[in-house]
């Protein structure tokens, strides 16, 4: 058996993680002064409950200890690995992975790291081909080789409810976030590249986002499999809208759903919609 393992920041849905035995490390995640465990004591409900009226609470996150690690590792042996795939959030955004290196060399079976150079869902595209090629009886090397090709394939588009996060956390490239003259303003529709985000263009309502977000996805080639991510309900009209688009398209394959939880949502914020994807098989 070979284990697979990520971190919190994948924002892996319960469906994907049971499908295929995945252990999740979780990130820390400092919201107001208190420190809380992502989806163990902090879950995208709670985390959102913190963004009341005009409050916006001062949220940060740390990478898992080690310790975490050697545990998470640990708990995949008794479950009878013997041999570990850890696909992680990347090394350019986080620490994560760097605990994860530490506490490999106290493994008591290999483990493979993989460093997607990605974060949020993008990560969770990675173990989720990796987890149907292991299913398939594929090797730990070839796995690993899915999730690096998944990593350097996989796309996003999203609308950010919070733009002021993603400014003061200098996710938000500086230019092209404002509408382009002569557009009228209108919601701007985002993709992400390395961590940083940037405009791709702007819409002028609900509908016409769906359609941009969704023209935005099936370019991204065959038999895609999708991710349909929002951080609470005032984003489920959105991801509804671009859900009626892509269900039963052609070049769509597969559709879950996730949240966006706390690790990401501290960048984001509130009212935050979108989709990873990425051509399968």
């Amino acid at each position: 058996m070979i284990g697979l393992l990520t971190d919190s920041n994948a924002q892996l849905p319960a469906e994907l993680a049971d499908r295929y035995g995945v252990e999740v490390v979780p990130l820390t995640v400092t919201v107001d002064g208190r420190d809380y465990l992502e989806g163990v004591d902090l879950d995208a409900d709670a985390f959102y409950a913190h963004f009341t009226g005009d409050h916006r609470p001062q949220v940060s996150t740390s990478q898992p200890s080690p310790g975490r690690f050697v545990a998470a590792f640990d708990a995949l042996v008794r479950r009878g690995a013997r041999e570990i795939l850890a696909v992680h959030l990347g090394s350019a955004l986080s620490g994560t992975i760097n605990s994860a290196r530490v506490a490999a060399e106290a493994s008591p079976v290999p483990v493979r790291i993989v460093d997607t150079g990605t974060a949020s869902f993008g990560v969770g595209c990675c173990v989720w081909e990796a987890g149907e090629v292991l299913a398939g009886g594929a090797s730990l090397e070839e796995a690993a080789g899915v999730a690096e090709a998944v990593a350097r394939q996989v796309g996003t588009v999203f609308t950010v409810g919070a733009l002021d996060l993603a400014r003061a956390g200098g996710r938000l490239r500086q230019a092209g976030d404002e509408a382009p003259e002569g557009s009228g303003g209108g919601i701007p529709v985002l993709t992400m590249d390395g961590g940083q985000m940037s405009v791709v263009g702007h819409a002028a309502d609900l509908a016409s986002a769906a359609d941009a977000m969704a023209a935005h996805v099936l370019a991204g080639g065959d038999a895609l499999r999708v991710g349909l991510g929002i951080a609470d309900a005032g984003a489920a009209r959105l991801r509804h809208a671009l859900e009626e688009r892509l269900v039963g398209a052609g070049e769509v394959r597969e559709v879950v759903r996730y949240r966006i939880g706390p690790s990401v949502g501290a960048h984001t914020g509130p009212g935050t919609a979108g989709a990873f994807y990425y051509p399968s098989g």
